[in-house]
């Protein structure tokens, strides 16, 4: 199937202004100012995108694609994600990982999800792993995990400073990581650890003292949920600015409670105004998963299911409300998640040779078309290609 898309305002994410894209194969093969396309050539789509923004399509580094969540019983467990969820919010690629259920949640079902997404259509890749340490793995070791099979790029998320964790040692913490490291230099994949940080005092102090005596590079680890309260946030500062990977959760925001979380977009133009470099600032949703609210004492009070559609938006009130450009406003969920979990020769951006993952935009900057490897998974904001067990919103009957 080969798709010419005419005259969009094309960010890679850096503005190169109105080009012709043509797309076959599933990959880019050709961007310029303006492709002819011989009458004889074959069947070419052709999508009239003058007047609209194209981006790369986004990456979601943190997805619940099985479901999350069991923290208030087992009737508080979320569904599985449907694919039209992740491509209506202009999501191509997607990392799916298990959280605070590793018991009655398993890594072959989560292997088994991303495989079922991505036979359907989009990009799915995993964690190995879940919040206590030992962690969950198919084969008996992280190591082995991630240089096995095909679908695992790293382990997580691995709670850590959070009264759900297992309250790991710092020694077991170097394990663990020198563990995913081995194992992604054999297999030549990320091999990076995901680490959930939770609201205990003890903040970042795990890693900052792990991080004296080992001799691993800093940027194996993608620490997570920096946002969710100002003393953490202070920290995740001091770890950017050592050289690490920050991760803002798109799905925390500020309400009624003395935790007090930092808008994601406002965690992101903070980041960079502290002298955090761009590069090593990433957004992930948290999507599919449960919401817990917990009291003081550590008592569930209230239950929710975080939106993967949090990603794009607050990436938008990057550009509107802080004042982003928006070719710096989209690296955050596109360059550089690729380049945190290795992914950078074929997704993250566009570019001739990369996957064909787009998302067009109105000068609004609202998502209309969705195209994940060459296919058009979204069309005038609705979907054309749904999951198995979907339909128009709804589930197929069986």
């Amino acid at each position: 199937m080969m798709t010419l898309i005419r005259q969009a305002d094309v960010y890679s994410p850096e503005h190169l202004g109105k080009k012709d894209i043509f797309i076959g194969g599933g990959k880019i093969l050709k961007i310029a100012g303006e492709i002819h396309i011989p009458g004889d050539f074959g069947d070419v789509t052709i999508i009239d995108a003058d007047g609209s923004i194209c981006a790369p399509g986004f990456i979601d580094g943190h997805v619940h694609i099985t479901g999350g969540g069991g923290e208030g019983g087992f009737q508080n467990r979320t569904p599985e994600i449907q694919l039209s969820h992740l491509t209506t919010a202009g999501i191509t690629c997607v990392i799916g990982l298990l959280g605070t259920d590793g018991t009655t949640r398993s890594i072959p079902e989560l292997l088994a999800k991303a495989r079922g997404l991505e036979a359907e259509g989009i990009s799915a890749l995993i964690y190995t792993g879940a919040y206590e340490v030992p962690t969950r793995t198919i084969t008996g070791s992280a190591r082995s995990d991630i240089v096995l099979i095909d679908k695992i790029i790293g382990v997580g998320e691995i709670a850590v400073s959070d009264h759900r964790s297992s309250h790991p040692s710092e020694r077991e913490l170097a394990r663990l990581i020198s563990e995913a490291r081995v194992g992604g230099i054999i297999s030549g994949k990320a091999g990076v650890v995901h680490v959930h940080f939770g609201d205990d005092r003890t903040k970042m102090e795990p890693l900052f003292n792990l991080f004296k005596t080992i001799e691993i590079p800093i940027t194996q680890v993608i620490p997570t949920h920096l946002n969710r309260n100002p003393y953490l946030f202070e920290d995740a500062i001091k770890f950017g600015k050592m050289g690490g990977f920050i991760d803002i959760t798109s799905g925390i925001f500020p309400y009624e409670q003395d935790k007090n979380p930092i808008k994601p977009s406002k965690a992101i133009k903070t980041l960079l105004d502290e002298g955090v470099p761009l590069s090593q600032i990433t957004l992930s949703s948290d999507g599919n998963g449960s919401s817990p609210i917990f009291n003081q004492n550590g008592k569930l009070v209230g239950l929710g299911i975080g939106s993967v559609k949090t990603l794009w938006q607050e990436t938008m009130d990057l550009v509107k409300q802080e004042g982003l450009d928006l070719e710096k406003a989209l690296c955050p969920i596109t360059r550089n998640v690729a380049g945190a979990l290795k992914l950078s020769d074929h997704k993250g951006e566009i570019k001739e040779g990369l996957d064909a993952d787009m998302v067009l935009l109105t000068q609004d900057l609202d998502i209309h078309t969705v195209i994940c490897k060459g296919r058009i998974m979204v069309e005038n904001k609705v979907p054309k290609v749904f999951g198995t067990f979907e339909k128009r919103g709804g589930f197929a009957k069986l």
